[in-house]
C-alpha cells in the first residue's frame, strides 16, 4: 500500500503497515527506574493489529468500474490500533483503513475479530472501528498529553516493517510540531523507534498511559530516522467523544478565513511580532462578521489563550462547542481592540464532503467456471523445462485470468497444483471436475496445494497451501 506523503524538504512518510513482543524494559519512569515487563503486559491488550483490504489508491470507490471490473488488483495494508472502549472501539489512523472494504483486527492473543469503520475524521486522519468480541475488552487509560515534557521517557508499542507486535522506547523529543499535515497539527516529536506499520498505535508514558497516536515519520529515507510524531492524546479524546456522542466531530465555526502573521507581514504591518493569525476573508452573516471581526484585523488572543499562529487559533475554534461566546483580542489597524462573538456550527454538508468516512462496496470478484486457471498435464519434457524437482506432480498452470481470485492470491504460469484439498489432480479436466464436485457440495472456497514457479536461482520453493474462492460470495 502506498503511504500517504507529508509535505516538506524531506520525505515524511505516512505509516501503512502492522504489526514480536518485546517485554524488556523500555524507558526510565519519573523517579528513574526502569519501567518493568509489566507494564508492557498491562497494557498489551490493549493494542491490535489491523489487516485492510482495500482498494488501490486512485480508484474511485464508488465507480461502476472498480465497483465490477476485473481490471482492479486489491490490496492488502495494514496497521495499529488500540481499544479506546470495552464494548469494542478500537482507534486508529484513517489512512489505514481508507479504501478498505474488509477489515480485521488481532490481538496479542492471536485472537482475530472482523471489524467495520464506525466513523472517522479524516481531516486529522483518525477513525473509529467497531468489533463484536463477545466480551468486553480492556481499554487503554488516557494520560495528560498537555503536561508532558520534552525529555519525558515514552514508549511505542505496534508492528513495525510487518514483523509482529513491538516495544520501542525513547523520550519526548519535542512538542508541538507543525509538519504541515492536518489544519491544525500539534504534534509530539518522539526519537522512540516508529516505521511503517506503526500508524495508528499508541504512544504510551512511562506509566503505561497514552499520550498520543503514532501517525508520521519524517525521513530521507523509508525507515525511521528518528523523528516520529505522535497526534496528542488531547485532541483524538476531544475526537472519540465527539464522533461517539453527535456523529461527527461538530466543530465551532466562526466563519473567516485566517493566515500566519508572518515576520514580512508583520513587518508590512508594523506590528512588533510575529504571532496571532490575520483574518483574509469573513463569511456574510456568519459569526465573525456579527461579532464585528473586520479584514486585516490580526487575532492575538482568543479567550485566555494566546494562539501564536493560524493552527492553534484553528484548534482553540474548532475544539469549543458551537453555542459559546467568545472574547476576541484583536489588532486593528496597529491598536489593540477586543470584540464578542457567539460561535456558530461548522456546516454539516462541508464536513460530509470532506471529513465524513467514504464508504467502499466489497469487490465484485471475478470467478469463472474454472476458477480462471488453465493447467496441462506436467510431462517429462515440461518437468525438465520448468526445472521442477523429481517428485512434484500435478497439473502445470499455463494460463492465469487477470482480475480472478486466483490472480490475486499469487498463482502464476509456471505453478504446479498439485491437489485440491486431499485429491490429486494431474490435468486441466482433473482439476475443473473437482472444482465442480466441491461446488456442488456447498462449499464458497477450497485449499489447493502448489508448488510455485522457481523465482530465481537461489530459491529453493516447497509446495504451499492457497485458499481459492469457487463462488462470488
Amino acid at each position: 500500500m502506498a503511504c500517504r506523503r507529508v509535505p516538506g524538504w524531506l520525505m515524511a512518510s505516512m505509516l501503512c503497515l502492522a504489526g514480536a513482543l518485546a517485554a524488556a524494559p523500555v524507558a526510565r519512569a519519573d523517579d528513574g527506574a526502569m519501567v518493568q515487563a509489566d507494564v508492557v503486559r498491562r497494557v498489551l491488550p490493549t493494542v491490535v493489529n489491523i489487516t485492510a483490504h482495500a482498494r488501490p489508491t486512485g480508484t474511485a470507490p464508488d465507480s461502476q468500474a472498480s465497483a465490477a471490473s476485473d481490471s482492479f488488483e486489491y490490496t492488502a495494508s495494514a496497521g495499529s490500533g488500540f481499544v479506546v472502549d470495552p464494548d469494542g472501539v478500537i482507534l486508529t489512523n484513517w489512512h489505514v483503513v481508507a479504501g478498505a472494504y474488509e477489515i480485521f483486527v488481532t490481538f496479542a492473543d492471536g485472537s482475530r475479530y472482523d471489524a467495520e469503520i464506525l466513523n472517522a475524521a479524516r481531516i486529522v486522519d483518525l477513525a473509529l472501528l467497531k468489533i463484536d468480541a463477545g466480551h468486553k475488552l480492556r481499554a487503554v487509560t488516557w494520560g495528560d498529553s498537555a503536561r508532558i515534557e520534552i525529555g519525558e521517557p515514552v514508549f511505542a508499542i505496534g508492528n513495525p516493517l510487518g514483523i509482529g507486535t513491538s516495544v520501542s522506547g525513547g523520550i519526548v523529543s519535542a512538542l508541538h510540531r507543525n509538519i504541515q499535515d492536518t489544519p491544525y497539527d500539534d504534534f509530539i516529536q518522539t526519537d522512540a523507534a516508529i516505521n511503517h506499520g506503526n500508524s495508528g498505535g499508541p504512544l504510551f508514558n512511562a506509566r503505561g498511559e497514552v499520550i498520543g497516536v503514532d501517525s508520521a515519520i519524517i525521513s530521507p529515507t523509508a525507515a525511521n530516522a528518528g523523528l516520529g510524531f505522535a497526534l496528542p492524546a488531547y485532541q483524538a479524546e476531544f475526537v472519540i467523544e465527539r464522533l461517539m456522542k453527535y456523529g461527527w466531530v461538530r466543530p465551532g465555526w466562526l466563519g473567516l478565513k485566517i493566515q500566519d502573521v508572518t515576520p514580512d507581514i508583520a513587518h508590512a504591518m508594523g506590528l512588533a511580532q510575529a504571532r496571532g493569525a490575520v483574518v483574509a476573508w469573513i463569511a456574510p452573516d456568519g459569526p465573525a462578521a456579527k461579532g464585528g471581526v473586520h479584514i486585516g484585523d490580526v487575532i492575538t488572543n482568543f479567550e485566555e489563550d494566546s494562539p501564536g499562529d493560524e493552527r492553534a487559533l484553528l484548534r482553540d475554534i474548532t475544539g469549543s462547542p458551537p453555542g459559546r461566546v467568545v472574547k476576541l483580542g484583536l489588532i486593528r489597524a496597529g491598536k489593540p481592540t477586543e470584540v464578542t462573538a457567539t460561535l456558530g456550527e461548522w456546516p454539516r454538508m462541508a464536513w460530509e464532503k470532506i471529513d465524513a468516512p467514504l464508504k467502499v462496496s466489497p469487490p465484485h470478484w471475478v470467478i469463472p467456471t474454472d476458477l480462471g486457471i488453465k493447467t496441462t498435464r506436467l510431462s517429462d519434457a515440461l518437468r525438465i523445462y520448468h526445472a521442477l524437482p523429481e517428485g512434484v506432480e500435478g497439473a502445470l498452470v499455463t494460463e492465469v485470468a487477470h482480475g480472478t481470485d486466483a490472480a490475486r492470491r499469487g498463482i502464476v504460469p509456471g505453478d504446479v497444483i498439485m491437489q485440491m484439498g486431499d485429491v490429486a489432480v494431474d490435468s486441466d479436466t482433473a482439476l475443473l471436475d473437482q472444482i465442480q464436485a466441491s461446488r456442488k457440495a456447498g462449499h464458497d472456497m477450497a485449499m489447493f496445494l502448489v508448488f510455485p514457479k522457481s523465482r530465481s536461482k537461489t530459491e529453493f520453493p516447497s509446495p504451499k497451501w492457497i485458499p481459492l474462492r469457487l463462488s462470488a460470495g
